[in-house]
């Protein structure tokens, strides 16, 4: 996976395998409180698997029939089985500001992984895009 700046260059990139998971995180912008959109790298595609909200905030809540809404334990809930392919395996996002932080998170070797996106490109324009461990192959003519 990778995030791309406007002109198309790499700010960030994430060897994915088949079956991984990722989360972009951010501070709600009103309520301060961290929201959260997972996905899975399945089947070749960028699925939108989970969200959780730890609140009914302004611009958040379930919406019946996409996913099921289970409570967190806390407080807050998660919509589980969403299960929605990304249209093209990208979205375009406006990046928050530092408060916002935008953020992706991932799990790789047992380490977790953390890369503010909002300290690389606050209120830019930036396309996150599933690259396919074929899309790197070079051709065998190079």
């Amino acid at each position: 996976m990778a995030v791309l700046d406007a002109s198309g260059q790499t700010l960030v990139e994430v060897p994915l395998a088949p079956g991984m998971r990722w989360c972009l995180g951010w501070n709600h912008s009103v309520r301060k409180f961290p929201v959260l959109d997972c996905y899975r790298y399945q089947q070749g595609r960028m699925v939108l698997e989970r969200s959780h909200q730890p609140d009914f905030a302004a611009g958040l809540g379930h919406t019946p029939g996409r996913g099921e809404q289970v409570s967190d334990g806390r407080g807050g809930y998660w919509i589980e089985n969403i299960d929605e392919p990304v249209p093209g395996d990208r979205y375009t996002l406006r990046v928050g500001s530092p408060t916002v932080d935008h953020r992706l998170l991932w799990q790789a070797a047992g380490d977790e992984h953390r890369v503010s996106l909002s300290e690389l490109a606050a209120g830019e324009r930036v396309t996150l895009r599933l690259i396919k461990p074929e899309d790197l192959r070079k051709p065998d003519d190079v």
